[in-house]
């Protein structure tokens, strides 16, 4: 059983140094929780529900391959390889796909402008609500910008600037 426990540390632990490295990885994280977000104000069946929520993961899993290839690549050559730009070319190729094919069925899914403009009218009525997507629309970016440990460091910056 301890195996198994120390199995899925490890698996978090390279999750999670994906995160940390990869700003694409945490794009795509962000990009799928408002993906996941604004599905509710739509009626989705549960195959509808089931199809974004694979993707997200199929793209989340493709990121964290295209990392495993590129990690490898450069362990394995330490100078320019046209073999090894190749390999890396073509893992960062695969997530391109996948991810254009959730943007399409996104598209598809998404792209109804009655729906579109009741989601506005709901901000519009209901301010109080706009404040922690815009909120939360900022973490993302600054998420996807500096990375977990970015955050960190600029948030102890500017505490230790407040102190003096």
């Amino acid at each position: 059983m301890k195996k198994q426990f120390l199995s899925f540390k490890y698996a978090f632990r390279g999750i999670w140094r994906t995160i940390k490295s990869e700003s694409h990885m945490r794009f795509h994280i962000a990009a799928g929780f408002y993906v996941l977000l604004f599905s509710l104000f739509y009626d989705f069946s549960s195959a509808q529900m089931a199809v974004l929520i694979i993707l997200i993961a199929l793209i989340l899993f493709a990121e964290i391959v295209n990392t495993c290839i590129e990690q490898l690549c450069n362990l394995i050559a330490d100078r320019y390889e046209p073999l090894i730009k190749a390999a890396k070319d073509a893992a960062a190729g695969a997530v391109l796909v996948l991810a254009a094919a959730a943007a399409a069925v996104g598209v598809v899914f998404f792209a109804d402008f009655e729906k579109i403009s009741e989601i506005f009218a709901y901000f519009v009525c209901n301010p109080l609500m706009l404040v922690p997507l815009v909120i939360s629309a900022a973490a993302s970016v600054l998420f996807v910008w500096l990375g977990p440990a970015g955050i960190k460091e600029k948030l102890l910056s500017l505490k230790l600037k407040i102190k003096k």
